[in-house]
């Protein structure tokens, strides 16, 4: 993977804080690499917040002024025409009432598609265990950490049973957590079974899924306006030879540098509308930049 310059777990928790202040008023490690690429910094000299105690001693301030945020392996040769189609899938979705009339048949329906009570239960618990990251550090049992993996980790937890076993592995055992959890997800052992088929670039399934498959086998284009967007849908930016995904969480923006190590856990945090203004305007998640490849949203939700 190639990376960018990004702030660290500091200023990932004080993007947290700024959030929650409003409301109240992976690939495997062998695929990094570098990249120039470089966001601002000066906002990390800025917040005094910090994360909770044992997750901010995994990000102490004596790691380098700038973490760097990876990116996942070049498209296949196909990347420019798969961008082609997608930048022009929006154009084309104000055709569907039309073409619909001109066709006799019907993609037949995924079984496994979640309904809509099913689709608003997993976003609520994916968010969730986003957020449990951010906040308190990344599990052990998640162990490919980059920006695929923590959308596969996210997604394989959120379609377990979250059962007192699942609660107490997880430290979401305190009154606190558990009189705020979501509504259990409803599931068919078919459905559990999704985190375990991601569809290959190639066609196969398995576990594994890198972060151009998620984006072009798993999901479907939503909008380049991130309005549209719900909790739990990814934001894909291409750099040419680099590409990176992060997770829209509605309060804030979530991401996995693809980089950890004894200080740094690799996770960060950013408000929308910081990221909305970054003075990298290539990482900017608007409609002019031409390096923001819009909001996907996984295949199996509903809408």
């Amino acid at each position: 993977m190639r990376r960018l310059r990004v702030f660290d777990a500091t200023v990932a928790a004080h993007a947290l804080e700024r959030v929650a202040g409003r409301e109240d008023a992976a690939q495997p490690a062998h695929a990094a690499q570098s990249t120039r690429a470089m966001l601002p910094t000066h906002v990390a000299q800025s917040t005094r917040a910090m994360l909770p105690t044992h997750a901010a001693q995994s990000t102490h301030a004596t790691q380098p002024a700038h973490a760097e945020l990876p990116t996942t392996h070049a498209f296949p040769t196909s990347r420019r025409a798969w961008l082609a189609s997608t930048g022009a899938a929006f154009a084309i979705a104000t055709l569907a009432p039309y073409a619909h009339a001109l066709t006799s048949t019907t993609a037949s329906p995924d079984p496994d598609a979640f309904s809509p009570q099913q689709s608003a239960a997993f976003r609520a618990w994916f968010a969730r265990i986003v957020d449990q990251q951010m906040r308190r550090g990344p599990t052990p049992r998640w162990t490919q950490r980059d920006c695929a993996g923590l959308v596969r980790f996210a997604v394989g937890e959120t379609l377990r049973p979250h059962d007192t076993r699942w609660l107490r592995a997880n430290g979401m055992t305190s009154l606190a957590d558990t009189s705020s959890m979501p509504p259990e997800l409803q599931l068919s052992a078919s459905q559990r079974g999704i985190a375990n088929r991601w569809t290959q670039l190639d066609g196969s399934t398995g576990a594994y899924a890198s972060a151009i498959a998620l984006i072009q086998r798993n999901s479907r284009f939503v909008s380049k306006d991130v309005n549209q967007a719900l909790p739990g849908d990814l934001l894909f930016f291409d750099q040419g030879d680099d590409q990176h995904l992060m997770i829209w969480l509605d309060r804030y923006i979530a991401y996995h540098t693809g980089t950890v190590t004894p200080t740094d856990t690799g996770l960060r945090a950013v408000a929308v509308s910081d990221l909305m203004q970054w003075k990298d305007s290539r990482w900017q998640p608007l409609d002019g930049n031409p390096n923001f490849v819009g909001v996907f949203r996984l295949d199996f939700l509903t809408p």
